[in-house]
């Protein structure tokens, strides 16, 4: 017993160094992008040897992969946290925005979480789990607003992250392509504003984790 607040304390030590390593992995891929910074650098940007950042990642893959989580924790956060309109279809187009928002106000993170440029990467399953809960506001959302069929959460999801791979890409910190996202949204609703079209028998419903799976190995 006299030994567990001095284990504590190392264990918030130990915490906080892997966070401050985070944060630094972070500053550099802004400056070098994802794939450009070393190992070295980053022991070089946070002043510890080399090999003693294995003491607190065993891999750069396992810092890309917990800055993975940290990019979906956000955007789970960020969801939970939107007050949205009780009408479901304006909810929809809320949630949208919310989301293109996000992912233009940092680019970097949007590359590593809807974008295959770091070569060999693949998240881990928890990382995948934090994303499947991110991901799964959108399908439910969609639900509500009456789109239920697994093709109609692929589409509005290869909208959304296009816009901003678009927006990022060609208009940095403008809103030529943002804008477009309650036409895109409109368009896949229909004239009425609701789904209007006959649908054929649904595919197999998949899991969250699975469509959150598919989106990150595009």
């Amino acid at each position: 017993m006299a030994g567990q607040p001095a284990f504590g304390r190392r264990k918030l030590r130990h915490e906080a160094t892997k966070e401050e390593i985070l944060e630094a992995a972070w500053r550099l891929a802004r400056v070098q992008g994802l794939a450009g910074f070393s190992l070295r650098d980053l022991a070089l940007a946070v002043q510890m040897r080399h090999q003693s950042l294995y003491t607190y990642f065993p891999s750069k893959q396992a810092i890309y992969d917990a800055m993975f989580a940290q990019g979906f924790r956000a955007l789970a956060d960020q969801r939970a946290a939107l007050h949205l309109d009780r009408d479901p279809v304006r909810a929809l187009r809320q949630g949208a925005r919310a989301f293109l928002a996000f992912c233009v106000e940092d680019p970097v993170r949007y590359q590593l979480m809807f974008e295959r440029v770091v070569p060999d990467f693949v998240p881990s399953a928890a990382s995948m789990e934090l994303a499947a809960e991110a991901l799964g506001y959108l399908e439910r959302w969609l639900g509500a607003a009456g789109l239920t069929d697994p093709a109609d959460v692929d589409l509005v999801r290869a909208l959304l992250t296009g816009l901003a791979g678009q927006q990022i890409s060609n208009d940095p910190g403008g809103t030529r392509w943002t804008r477009l996202v309650d036409r895109a949204i409109d368009g896949v609703l229909g004239p009425a504003g609701r789904p209007d079209r006959k649908r054929t028998a649904p595919r197999a419903k998949r899991s969250p984790a699975d469509s959150a799976r598919k989106e990150v190995s595009r």
